[in-house]
């Protein structure tokens, strides 16, 4: 999605995930970033008329979020779709875009196969808008291939066996919009699985799972690259079995979601999993918001049954934990806000950091200037953003 800016723009004087000291950043009129150059770098510019010159200060300035996990939101579960109310997924689009995402996975959660299918073929039908608003990047099927005892809030009675055959009714004729499918590794002694996946070009993550470290590395051989939601839905850390999680942070070609919204995971497990993981390579964060996001807090429909959200915490009437609704960013302040990571660091885990997961380029030349600009206030310690170009 390109926007167009009308005027070329020079933005000047900003720091840029990434790269060293003050850059500036050349936007063409098609809303391009041409350049990002040092400042001080001399260089021959085309001339253009009306250049515009935004002097940033040396606040942070970012591609928007992209987010690899979020189920729903105003209202609207993704694996509720259907024809009737595919109207809502433009409003949906645009509402992540105000909240400062550029593109995202819409995840179905475990249901029936005739579900899946019939939520797979909305999206596949759906014609992107041509304004302002988050790109859909693919589907994330999380489950239905899940571990029993992992489930968490996954219904029991639509998880299904891990097989090739099963995997083929599920996807159906949509193999070719799933960008990611989560799934227990343990439950494909046949190790035939992973493989079939990535030869139709789906990234396979682990999850839901009780796998062992052994486990967990061999699905890595097999070709697994990601983790889903760190710490939840799978064994703890620990010193005699370090676990899925163990092996995914120590593997050098893994990459591991986690979710900042001090519910999921406490702020010093987060802490001991940046350290340990090398997060400027290991990690990316997520939002896993349901589909109250946008929404107050109160009790909503979820599936078959209800989900009361508080504070922005979702949970099932039993008190399993089911998601949040907060947006993506409220987890790049929140790190920055705990004392986890600099400013930096918790950018490129919002923007960056899932782009490379799935295989998209970071902040480069070339790239559609949907930009955010991030202001740090040293005096109230806090961390905000606003679109610039928008």
């Amino acid at each position: 999605m390109i926007q167009a800016t009308q005027n070329p723009v020079d933005i000047i004087n900003a720091k840029v995930p990434g790269y060293k000291d003050l850059q500036m950043l050349l936007v063409n009129h098609e809303g391009i970033i041409e350049q990002i150059l040092p400042m001080g770098t001399v260089f021959k510019r085309v001339p253009v008329n009306d250049l515009q010159v935004v002097d940033v200060a040396g606040d942070w300035i970012s591609l928007g979020g992209v987010d690899l996990q979020i189920n729903g939101a105003l209202g609207l579960a993704f694996p509720d779709l259907k024809t009737e109310n595919s109207h809502i997924i433009p409003k949906i689009m645009q509402f992540l875009w105000n909240a400062g995402v550029d593109g995202f996975l819409p995840t179905l959660v475990t249901t029936s196969v005739e579900n899946i299918q019939r939520s797979l073929a909305v999206i596949a039908n759906f014609t992107p808008l041509a304004v302002k608003s988050a790109k859909i990047l693919g589907v994330h099927l999380e489950g239905p291939f899940l571990n029993f005892q992992k489930r968490g809030a996954h219904p029991a009675e639509y998880l299904l066996p891990l097989t090739i055959d099963e995997v083929k009714r599920v996807l159906g004729d949509y193999a070719h919009i799933v960008k990611v499918i989560t799934l227990a590794p343990e439950l494909d002694p046949t190790d035939e699985v992973i493989p079939y996946l990535r030869s139709l070009g789906i990234i396979v993550s682990l999850g839901h799972s009780q796998a062992t470290s052994a486990q967990g590395q061999r699905a890595f051989e097999l070709g697994a690259t990601m983790v889903t939601h760190a710490f939840n839905a799978m064994p703890p850390l620990h010193h005699r079995e370090p676990g899925l999680l163990g092996a995914a942070i120590t593997h050098p070609d893994v990459m591991c979601g986690f979710i900042a919204d001090g519910e999921h995971v406490s702020p010093t497990m987060l802490q001991i999993l940046l350290r340990a993981s090398n997060y400027e390579k290991g990690l990316f964060l997520v939002s896993d918001a349901l589909s109250p996001l946008g929404l107050p807090d109160g009790v909503y429909p979820w599936d078959s049954r209800q989900i009361e959200v508080k504070n922005g915490t979702a949970r099932l009437a039993d008190g399993t934990l089911s998601g949040t609704t907060l947006p993506l960013l409220v987890g790049v302040q929140n790190l920055v806000k705990w004392g986890i990571c600099n400013v930096e660091s918790a950018i490129a885990l919002v923007t960056d950091a899932p782009r490379k997961a799935i295989a998209l380029p970071g902040i480069v030349k070339s790239q559609a200037a949907n930009l955010l600009r991030w202001h740090w206030d040293e005096t109230t310690k806090q961390l905000s953003w606003q679109r610039l170009l928008s």
